[in-house]
């Protein structure tokens, strides 16, 4: 059963891909739902990105002791300021390095609080 879900959701996957992206089916998005698919991207990168930096424990976890927090604050300020994808992923990994090994060593990132 869980064999043929997969399969059913690969197809369905496949098929909403193909149909946009096919040169030959003159099938294209309007304008409005182009706007409204506009937001998909980062609606799934908030989704992804917030439960790590704000609850890295599965717990609250929202002071100046969060590395994840300091990365993710310099991450999005290096990414308004320069948007350049590569340099904010590299620098932002290395202040966060930076913090773990250094800056605050001391701090259980698995036990907040």
């Amino acid at each position: 059963m869980v064999m043929a879900e997969i399969i059913i959701l690969a197809c369905v996957v496949f098929l909403s891909r193909y149909l946009f992206l096919a040169p030959g089916i003159p099938l294209k998005p309007g304008a409005g739902l182009q706007r409204f698919l506009s937001y998909s991207g980062p609606a799934v990168l908030s989704v992804i990105w917030a439960p790590i930096v704000f609850m890295p424990a599965q717990k609250l976890w929202i002071n100046w002791h969060n590395p994840y927090l300091w990365g993710a604050l310099l991450a999005g300020m290096i990414a308004w300021k320069t948007k350049n994808v590569l340099f904010t992923t590299v620098s932002s990994m290395a202040v966060f390095l930076v913090l773990h090994l250094w800056v605050l060593p001391d701090v259980n990132f698995h036990l907040p609080g």
